[in-house]
């Protein structure tokens, strides 16, 4: 990489982190409909200042803009960004240190909504393509950026859009949000993430709530959610859905071996969570095969009757639970919500109703396609220490419609992330001390990807 390039980004440290304070103080909730617009024409705002051409486009139904930019560089080849401006919502607000959207610096880390999911990742990107821009001789290679505003809601138009603008999404390879580093500070890439399936279980009972007394002769409509969702995954936790499996592919050789090369730092992850013990005592390579390679079940949020201070003697009307599903290729969420549905039936559960669901496939790029070692050397060349490969992440994000309906290989790339950055829970968080890292990988990326 040009020196010049690499000494303006070191020099420009605190630009980048002052473009990242500015995104973060913009609150974007998707699922609230919070600041949406206006973090959008931020984001094209910035992407203007450095010479894109940038135009946008809403999304079916809730309108929220999805932002296409191009940068011309040197070279034919072709690097695609995909980024999201949106965030989770920041409640409990109670258990934020400092308000979410007034990031805050303490003991070396930068707290605030969206530091690292997903805004963390655009600064860094922005850093690198200005310092080609600013200190060299222009990018090395067309950078296309696409960024969208419904990821945090599961990007449920995202399918739509991406088939709309299919020529304009062609790339040599795409970058997806994350990276970052792992407990010991290597830089880590990941080539997939799991699909989901999220469902809301409904039961109910009388037309009102009524005294607890009525428990003998009343049915109650919890019971009927806990008995139904104990016929789902057993205490060995293996889902008992028939059928649920058949359509799981079993991980490669190659993504074994990955998996077996991955550092051991359970103990890091048991401490920082308060447990003595993972699912089933798994540890080492078990321990990410689970985590990154198999199916799972999740019961994310239960509400029914009275649940404020003190007692309160009712049988409720209503009982809604959350479930979440995490999917492995090549598994299908229509075809897990019809086989959930029929099971459900079949175990005597046909009051319990299905009362909405969204889903995504999973996606993943094979090891040994070429441009996972050319995201591997940049972000080996940016932290300076050896690069680890995960065959796929534990979360969800739409890379199937990338890298099965576009067929572009995907990975993960420079970014903030970190093991403790809590993303999704209060006190999310990046470590300062990785900026000029991620910034640096990026721009490696940039030149390696020239010469592909």
């Amino acid at each position: 990489m040009d020196n010049r390039v690499e000494e303006y980004i070191r020099a420009s440290a605190g630009s980048t982190l002052e473009r990242l304070l500015t995104l973060c103080r913009q609150p974007s909730v998707s699922a609230q409909g919070l600041g949406i617009h206006e973090c959008a024409q931020l984001v094209c705002d910035m992407l203007s200042e450095l010479g894109a051409s940038v135009s946008t486009t809403p999304a079916p139904e809730t309108g929220y803009p999805v932002i296409f930019a191009d940068f011309k560089g040197r070279s034919d080849r072709t690097v695609l960004f995909y980024d999201h401006y949106d965030v989770q919502p920041p409640e409990p607000l109670d258990l934020w240190a400092t308000p979410p959207f007034e990031p805050t610096e303490r003991d070396g880390r930068l707290y605030g909504r969206g530091v690292s999911d997903d805004k963390g990742s655009i600064a860094v990107r922005l850093a690198a393509i200005e310092a080609f821009m600013r200190a060299g001789d222009g990018l090395p290679c067309n950078v296309k950026y696409f960024l969208e505003g419904e990821e945090e809601i599961g990007s449920p138009h995202l399918a739509s859009v991406v088939s709309e603008h299919a020529d304009w999404l062609k790339a040599d390879g795409c970058i997806w949000e994350g990276g970052g580093v792992n407990w010991q500070g290597s830089p880590t890439i990941s080539l997939g993430l799991k699909g989901i399936l999220y469902m809301e279980l409904v039961a109910r009972g009388p037309n009102r709530d009524v005294h607890s007394s009525y428990a003998a002769v009343v049915t109650n409509p919890a019971w009927r959610l806990v008995w139904a969702l104990a016929s789902i995954k057993n205490p060995q936790e293996e889902i008992l859905v028939p059928g649920y499996y058949d359509a799981v592919r079993a991980p490669t050789d190659l993504e074994l071996e990955a998996l077996g090369r991955i550092p051991s730092l359970e103990h890091e992850m048991m401490e920082s969570l308060g447990l003595s013990q993972f699912v089933k005592g798994v540890r080492g390579a078990d321990y990410e095969r689970r985590l990154q390679m198999e199916s799972t079940s999740n019961i994310a949020g239960i509400i029914a009757g009275y649940t404020g201070e003190g007692a309160k003697t009712i049988l409720p009307e209503e009982a809604q639970v959350k479930v979440d599903f995490r999917l492995v290729p090549d598994q299908e969420p229509q075809d897990l919500v019809d086989k959930i549905r029929a099971h459900l039936d079949n175990q005597g559960f046909t009051d319990v109703e299905i009362a909405w669901w969204h889903g995504e496939p999973a996606g993943r790029t094979n090891l040994d396609h070429p441009w996972v070692q050319t995201v591997a050397q940049a972000a080996s060349a940016g932290f300076g220490k050896e690069t680890i490969i995960v065959p796929s992440l534990a979360g969800s994000g739409p890379v199937y419609l990338f890298t099965h309906e576009l067929g572009l290989p995907v990975s993960t790339g420079p970014g903030l992330n970190h093991t403790d950055n809590r993303m999704h829970a209060p006190n999310e968080n990046i470590r300062l001390e990785d900026v000029t890292g991620a910034v640096l990988c990026a721009a490696e990326l940039l030149e390696r990807a020239s010469q592909l």
